[in-house]
């Protein structure tokens, strides 16, 4: 924000809790928590459901066996889904978040999460759901990697059976 000529809103956590509250109230720090639990359920849902899957294919079509190469190329494929999932929930929740300067809202634009959608698509197009998906993915599949081939060498350990 500051390279963009924009003074950040808050110096710190305290100042933050103590604007916030005295401007909007407690609820305020409640404010936004819809469009947080949207995105969290597609990323989640990109994740878990995306992994298994794709270790039931690359296993299933003996592309390889139950071991690390199975997990990192799923693991990748799980990043892949939970960032294309995730990207337009994150483009509209930043947009939601930033019409509104210290809980006064300065330029309606979005009446609400769908009116965004659906203004974001008819002027800039489909593709522009997906801004900064590289820079999300370079976030995520790191992540993913770690995890899921630590959960498969933790289950393993274990004595834990595979799907």
């Amino acid at each position: 924000m500051v390279g963009r000529g924009i003074q950040p809103r808050y110096s710190g956590l305290f100042d933050a809790l103590n604007k916030i509250i005295r401007a909007e109230g407690y609820l305020g720090l409640w404010k936004g928590v819809s469009a947080n639990v949207q995105r969290a359920f597609l990323v989640n849902m990109g994740e878990l459901a995306c992994y298994d899957h794709a270790k039931r294919l690359i296993i299933g079509n003996k592309i390889s066996n139950d071991n690390i190469y199975a997990h990192t190329l799923s693991s990748v494929m799980s990043g892949l889904a939970a960032t294309s999932l995730s990207c337009p929930a994150d483009v509209i929740k930043t947009r939601m978040m930033n019409q509104s300067v210290g809980g006064v809202i300065t330029d309606i634009k979005y009446r609400n999460s769908y009116d965004c959608l659906v203004k974001t698509v008819k002027v800039e197009g489909l593709r522009a759901l997906w801004k900064g998906f590289l820079p999300t993915w370079a976030r995520l599949g790191p992540w993913q990697f770690v995890f899921w081939v630590s959960y498969e060498k933790f289950r393993q350990i274990s004595g834990l059976q595979s799907f």
